[in-house]
């Protein structure tokens, strides 16, 4: 079955083979048609499904439809809201791509960049808007945008959004949209909070699952690596070049090692980017593009790209440090093997790590074997002796002590209230005091128990 049986417009089935698809994935042929009815939808399938598709090609429909009946309307009428700056990209570049030849305008917004010519886009107009919820909330608030025209509202990712915290925004975004629209929800899982969300939101939903929630695509490989941290390095160098691998995924757990990671293939010879929150927008858009574009032959990434990454022929995913939790190793190792591709995922586990790994059998419901790497022997171990403690002061040179109490630099205060003074290490004080071991034996005021001549 052809894209042109689900009842989609001639120039928007040029789009799609103009992309290179002719056969729509499961979730499309089941949530297309629905959508184009005007129903409420609730999609439910695993990353790398043809998710974005399901959603993009109806809205496209619409809005067309609509524009030629009323050709000066500019008024934003569809939106879609994803949770990360990455995700907004990739729904907009699907826009651009299927909407290709016809006359549609659409607008990402996003934060982290300036404001300036988001506003500029949006006084030009837009019939769709794509953006992150902190960002749209901020255009909301300022007065540069307006939700009262929305026909079409799409929450893309929406448990990624209720992990991230975006509740609230979400909550508040849905108020400001008329209550007669049409509401797509779309997420690679489907928890209580999911559940309670669609039942506040949308009306006599249609339902849409594809796939096992708890599984990887079967079209993905998994592998898992049994390697002490220190030679986590050197098994990653180890595996691009024997395997000759052409453009890998890693993923890291913290932005700092993300950069060392990338920093070692680096001077290994291997060109990579690392994209992160640390980095800018557009720093992170040219490392995107790059590893798109074949500059970069690795991409090192954190968790929050694991969802915003959509690019064709990634070849591996490399888990270098294993997730804390097992939905995210499903969504880190959907980048690869998407659309019916084939692709490998390996997972790099420390002794430290096994723990981790147990919750990613338990979630997805098998036992995993772990297993070294052919043809790569791990550093061993080397017993680090502790170094003596460093002197703190010059053999044979007396220390003076502080009273308890007393900062550094500064004298105590005697019984009568003056301050005693001090040169180097020894003690003057314009008070008379008692020489230990004979109390009643009292000294000069000026005389010390070190010699003058040992200075």
């Amino acid at each position: 079955m052809g894209f042109t049986t689900l009842g989609l417009n001639d120039r928007i089935i040029k789009g799609v083979h103009a992309a290179g698809y002719t056969v729509p994935t499961p979730i499309q042929s089941m949530a297309i048609q629905p959508a184009l009815e005007g129903r409420d939808i609730i999609g439910c399938a695993q990353t790398g499904t043809g998710k974005t598709a399901a959603f993009v090609l109806p809205v496209l429909q619409r809005l067309m439809s609509e524009e030629e009946s009323n050709p000066k309307s500019r008024a934003i009428r569809a939106l879609v809201v994803t949770p990360t700056r990455e995700l907004a990209h990739q729904v907009n570049e699907a826009v651009t791509t299927y909407g290709k030849f016809i006359n549609l305008r659409s607008v990402c917004i996003y934060g982290g960049v300036g404001m300036e010519n988001q506003l500029h886009r949006l006084r030009r107009g837009a019939d769709i808007v794509i953006a992150t919820p902190g960002r749209l909330l901020d255009h909301m608030e300022r007065g540069s945008i307006s939700l009262k025209e929305i026909r079409i509202l799409v929450l893309d990712e929406a448990d990624r959004m209720l992990d991230m915290g975006f509740i609230n925004d979400v909550r508040r975004i849905i108020k400001a949209t008329p209550a007669e629209r049409q509401t797509m929800l779309f997420s690679a899982t489907i928890s209580k909070e999911i559940t309670d969300l669609a039942s506040s939101i949308l009306r006599n939903p249609h339902s849409v699952e594809v796939g096992e929630k708890r599984n990887p695509a079967e079209t993905i490989k998994q592998h898992f690596y049994s390697i002490n941290q220190e030679s986590k390095a050197d098994l990653l160098l180890h595996m691009i070049e024997a395997e000759k691998m052409q453009s890998v995924l890693v993923f890291s757990r913290t932005k700092h090692g993300a950069d060392k990671i990338c920093k070692r293939l680096d001077r290994s010879g291997i060109k990579a980017a690392a994209i992160h929150s640390n980095r800018s927008q557009s720093q992170r858009q040219r490392s995107l593009d790059g590893f798109k574009e074949g500059k970069f032959r690795v991409l090192v990434a954190t968790d929050i790209a694991a969802r915003g990454i959509d690019v064709d022929g990634i070849s591996h995913v490399i888990n270098y440090d294993i997730p804390h939790d097992a939905e995210s190793y499903i969504h880190r190792i959907g980048r690869t093997g998407r659309a019916g591709a084939n692709g490998t995922s390996c997972t790099f586990v420390s002794r430290d790590e096994r723990h981790h790994l147990k919750r990613i059998e338990h979630f997805t419901r098998t036992q995993v074997e772990l297993e070294p790497f052919p043809g790569f022997v791990p550093r061993k171990r080397e017993a680090h002796s502790m170094p003596d403690k460093p002197a703190r002061h010059k053999p044979g040179f007396p220390i003076a002590k502080r009273a308890f109490g007393e900062k550094k630099g500064h004298g105590k205060k005697n019984g009568f209230g003056k301050k005693k003074r001090r040169s180097g290490s020894v003690v003057f004080s314009t008070t008379p005091r008692k020489r230990k071991g004979n109390p009643s034996q009292k000294i000069d005021s000026f005389s010390s128990d070190h010699s003058w001549s040992n200075y």
